[in-house]
């Protein structure tokens, strides 16, 4: 039976999870979820409560964990040439998430992306972090709202949906999973839905 891993968005830039290009696609951040998330798993990652935010019990995005590549095989695969970011180009260029390639000799090589140093430079703290798991989960079944997304039903947040808190909340009772799979089938929508919550603040700041 697959697990559910429900977790907050602290940040939902669409860089991780970066749900563009017809692949959501897990590469940076939650290495505990990187790591033991299993194939036909279900991520679900709900909105921050922060001041500025207030999105706390809203589903940002879905996906069912189709795929889990290592940095090396994402980077070379041909299906991911457009996640690699140009921070100069548009917004979901900008933020691609196909970052590290290996280095001969050990190492990583990381381009100037979001997890960069203002500078542009390769940040540390997030190389070591980002590649202390060499897994990237990758789905294309998978619903993405980012800023704009529905409430989680009040059931499902009784059945402990919605992590309150940091980390990540395992769901393995199967009578939740399948009422969540309802419900995620009765929005009747896949794919890309709506924008991250900082496209939609860049764009409100420029009007």
């Amino acid at each position: 039976m697959p697990i559910l891993h429900s977790y907050i968005v602290a940040y939902d830039s669409g860089f991780a999870p970066n749900p563009f290009n017809g692949y959501c696609t897990l590469a940076t951040c939650k290495p505990d979820i990187r790591e033991r998330a299993s194939l036909c798993d279900w991520i679900v990652g709900t909105g921050s409560n922060r001041q500025g935010v207030r999105r706390g019990g809203f589903l940002v995005y879905a996906m069912r964990v189709g795929e889990a590549l290592t940095f090396a095989e994402y980077w070379n695969d041909p299906r991911f040439e457009k996640k690699k970011p140009s921070l100069f180009g548009s917004y979901r260029m900008a933020c691609g998430d196909n970052i590290y390639s290996p280095k001969e000799g050990g190492g990583w090589q990381q381009l100037n992306s979001y997890h960069s140093q203002e500078n542009g430079s390769p940040f540390p703290k997030h190389i070591n972090r980002d590649t202390s798991v060499d897994r990237v989960l990758i789905s294309d079944d998978f619903v993405y709202f980012g800023a704009e997304g529905p409430e989680i039903p009040t059931h499902l947040k009784e059945a402990g949906l919605v992590l309150i808190g940091r980390g990540r909340k395992k769901i393995e009772e199967p009578a939740v999973i399948a009422d969540f799979e309802t419900w995620l089938e009765e929005l009747g929508v896949k794919g890309y839905q709506g924008r991250p919550f900082d496209m939609v603040e860049a764009a409100r700041k420029r009007k």
